[in-house]
């Protein structure tokens, strides 16, 4: 009996290895689209009359309703110390006053790989007017500067990495599932996040939403 007792707890905890670990693939994989965006409020000029939607009709978007007279309050971006590859400490603060796209990812996650071409390809071509700061999960044992450096030669990516080795930057902005994204405006507002690996298009957004 109690060799049976065993046996039913050891296959118990194998079937929940075996749910969480289904349920950490499925947060991993899962792709964001461009109507999937969570877009944030935005404060408006006050000399001009708020009519027109800031989400395009039939999108939905993570905003509290707002009354008609008052201006939506904004996010301000919080900010984070990490490193860049030469040990040197670097603040996201220290982008402000130009738009920001800010990932956060790991060399060894797999829809973090799919989306680095669009990334890279949007660094080549916007790189002078955008921040792309993008925030390598650098936790010392399944990612190490290392080998987040050796992913990025490998792949001839050309955007500038900085690492997370303290966990400051993931744990202010609660980057618990990668790749996540945020996109910030030139003031330090925090305007759309997207969960999950982007495509072109979502990454195109993003970056109209910071820049229009």
């Amino acid at each position: 009996m109690k060799n049976k007792k065993t046996l039913l707890m050891i296959l118990l905890v194998f079937v929940l290895l075996i749910g969480g670990a289904y349920v950490l693939y499925d947060r991993l994989g899962q792709d964001v689209t461009a109507e999937q965006m969570i877009v944030h409020a935005t404060p408006q000029p006050t000399a001009e009359p708020a009519g027109e939607e800031m989400i395009p009709e039939g999108e939905s978007a993570a905003v509290a309703d707002t009354p008609a007279n008052e201006e939506p309050e904004a996010i301000i971006a919080p900010d984070f110390q990490v490193i860049d590859k030469d040990g040197n400490p670097v603040k996201l603060s220290d982008f402000f006053g130009k738009p920001i796209v800010l990932n956060f990812w790991a060399s060894w996650c797999g829809p973090c790989q799919s989306e680095m071409p669009d990334f890279n390809e949007k660094y080549a071509e916007l790189g002078s007017e955008i921040h792309f700061v993008m925030v390598n999960m650098t936790d010392g044992r399944r990612e190490t500067i290392e080998t987040a450096s050796a992913f990025i030669e490998k792949n001839g990516y050309d955007f500038p990495v900085l690492f997370d080795t303290q966990s400051d930057a993931a744990m202010t902005y609660g980057a618990y599932s990668l790749p996540t994204s945020f996109f910030i405006n030139a003031e330090g507002h925090v305007i759309a996040q997207a969960v999950g690996a982007i495509d072109a298009a979502t990454l195109q957004k993003g970056i109209n939403m910071i820049t229009n």
